[in-house]
């Protein structure tokens, strides 16, 4: 017998038909004698609703009436698997964040899970019920209900499968696993039976839309067992995310191609190239609340140098606005200049610690095809370049070629 944690996102609950195939399988988990928590996230397109309604009343809702709104995408889902649940027999109770109480911080529509109370979860556990818990959202310590942005239900999971202690947490979703890039962009992409958590973490952070990173990050932090499968499919093992330690002797040198199209480079030209001038740039930046990604800055030549870097598409316009007043009031550069049409592509892979020249055949590689590079971030089990958006697909597609992402490792 074992505890397991499932997780079912919104389209794997997206209708009542839907919401009976989970059931289904959860049924088919409990009648082997396992206890079950699962968590679930609003029925696809509800939050969405939500937030439209909420700005038909106000152009920029409150955060803490947006909260209060969205949350109940997920209340009406526990209720409805709960009695769908009951319909087959089972005993079931739900929960929302509140009520299990998962306390957080108070940065509405982006908090971040402090503690987790997980004794009335336990307990119902231990009487025989099905816990059912809304994801996405919590409380803090005012008693506000608050919620964890985009994707916070897989946090959840992780993070209740981390109090509990559980035996293995299981994201359901619409793909059947971690694959070595999109399918819909390299239809001959593999699924990866096993991928280490480092692994997962750096393809989330650069893309990959499979896992919330944070939920990577609780799973890593807390080894929690994570294993991505789809909702639609009954058959399959999925992917299993797991620690290196525990994988065969063998590593593939590259495991994925993640990439994001959501990437737009600032420069600013002609910095004093002086100490403290990188703060004067990104510092108002981030004030602003805005996530700087990649960063370079050129050699000095006669006193001054370019600096670029880069930030999330929706975010540019914003950057550019700070930066035009800073180098007009602070900083003394000469112009800012940026391109919001560029994108990311990222090979990684924990091979690549005892591998040589992969940076020299990924750069070679693009370069066959006229592909310029723009920027480089590297780190020991990733490299990252920026390029031009239009050229995204292609490089995507050669470089998965290139290191034999098709082939099943021997």
């Amino acid at each position: 017998m074992a505890l397991i944690v499932q997780k079912y996102g919104g389209t794997s609950v997206g209708s009542p038909e839907r919401i009976k195939n989970v059931v289904r399988r959860v049924a088919k988990y409990k009648a082997l004698g396992h206890q079950i928590v699962v968590v679930v996230s609003a029925m696809s397109g509800e939050t969405n609703r939500l937030i439209a309604l909420a700005k038909e009343m106000q152009a920029q809702p409150d955060p803490r009436e947006l909260d209060m709104v969205v949350s109940t995408g997920e209340q009406v889902t526990v209720g409805l698997v709960s009695m769908g649940l009951m319909q087959e027999g089972l005993k079931a109770k739900s929960y929302t964040g509140a009520q299990v109480k998962i306390t957080t911080d108070s940065a509405f529509t982006k908090a971040r899970i402090l503690s987790i109370d997980e004794q009335n979860i336990r307990t119902d556990l231990a009487n025989g019920y099905v816990v059912v818990v809304a994801g996405f959202q919590g409380v803090d310590n005012e008693g506000n209900i608050t919620t964890l942005g985009r994707g916070g239900s897989d946090t959840t999971g992780v993070a209740i499968a981390a109090a509990l202690h559980a035996d293995e947490c299981q994201i359901y979703t619409d793909v059947d696993g971690v694959y070595t890039t999109d399918p819909r962009v390299v239809p001959e992409a593999r699924r990866l039976k096993t991928i280490t958590f480092e692994e997962m973490l750096e393809m989330a952070s650069l893309g990959s839309k499979v896992l919330q990173i944070r939920a990577v990050e609780f799973a890593g932090k807390y080894k929690v067992k994570l294993r991505v499968l789809s909702s639609f499919e009954e058959e399959g093992d999925g992917t299993l995310i797991t620690f290196e330690e525990d994988e065969k002797m063998e590593q593939a040198i590259i495991s994925g191609i993640a990439f994001n199209r959501d990437e737009a480079k600032i420069t600013v030209r002609g910095v004093p190239d002086k100490p403290g001038i990188a703060y004067q740039i990104l510092g108002p930046v981030s004030e602003a609340n805005v996530d700087v990604d990649m960063i370079i800055q050129n050699v000095g030549v006669d006193g001054s140098t370019d600096f670029s870097f880069t930030v999330h598409r929706n975010e540019f316009d914003k950057a550019m606005d700070i930066l035009k007043n800073q180098v007009q009031s602070h900083i003394g550069a000469r112009n800012v200049v940026g391109d919001n049409k560029t994108a990311k592509v990222s090979v990684v892979g924990v091979g690549m610690r005892s591998h040589v020249g992969i940076a020299s055949k990924m750069f070679r590689t693009l370069a066959e095809e006229g592909i310029n590079i723009q920027m480089i971030s590297t780190s020991e089990i990733k490299i990252s370049v920026v390029i031009d958006e239009k050229y995204l697909e292609l490089a995507v597609r050669v470089l998965h070629k290139a290191f034999d992402l098709d082939q099943e490792p021997a």
